[in-house]
């Protein structure tokens, strides 16, 4: 192949990380809402019928599909299925940067504004209920941290003889954080509250 090949090959548009293409993509919106004391984030208490995470906190959002157009179509159906409010009732204002849970996994935040809960019609399949924690609080209140420890394991038919020092190689272990917040009986955690923390500190920096 000829340098100039190379060239005009390496120009062509790249996915944002090596192995997005292949990962697990998820679209979520970090809904806004209006109340008379100020701006609110909207959560989903996750059905308890749900098979993955039932009763866990989250956002509203799910897997992109091949048939939506952008990442913003996939989060904004996905809301228009869990909690019934207009397509044309959801308001984007920014989509955030990606969270890579590992190479196969990865969830895109968009915040939006949407409807107050007198709009909506909830899934009873994928949301049992639904709560708000006020923008002011979050700004003034700070999560606390949990520590996680990882570590590799390969399985038994893992190829060793073909990587130095086989059985005996030394795989990295690391701690992985967890973030929690508590507001009222509810606590916010796992991904849900990275993406939060996020979007928080976000809010806090200077103009």
């Amino acid at each position: 192949m000829e340098l100039e090949r190379i060239r005009q090959q390496l120009r062509k548009p790249q996915p944002l990380f090596i192995g997005e293409e292949q990962a697990f993509r998820s679209a979520v919106i970090i809904p806004l809402i209006q109340k008379e004391d100020g701006w609110h984030i909207l959560f989903e208490v996750r059905s308890v019928t749900m098979r993955k995470q039932p009763g866990d906190i989250s956002f509203p959002g799910g897997q992109i599909d091949d048939t939506d157009a952008s990442i913003k179509d996939a989060a904004i159906r996905e809301t228009e299925e869990e909690l019934g409010v207009r397509r044309e009732d959801i308001q984007i204002l920014q989509e955030l940067s990606p969270l890579i849970m590992s190479p196969s996994f990865v969830v895109y935040p968009v915040v939006a504004v949407i409807p107050d809960e007198s709009h909506y019609r909830l899934n009873p399949d994928e949301v049992g209920s639904t709560f708000t924690i006020p923008v002011d609080w979050l700004l003034s209140h700070e999560a606390y941290r949990h520590y996680v420890p990882v570590k590799l394991q390969p399985k038994d038919d893992f190829p060793y003889d073909k990587i130095a020092r086989g059985r005996d190689y030394k795989w990295r272990s690391r701690d992985m954080e967890e973030w929690f917040y508590e507001y009222e009986g509810h606590t916010v955690w796992g991904l849900t509250a990275r993406i939060l923390r996020y979007v928080i500190e976000q809010l806090k920096k200077d103009a």
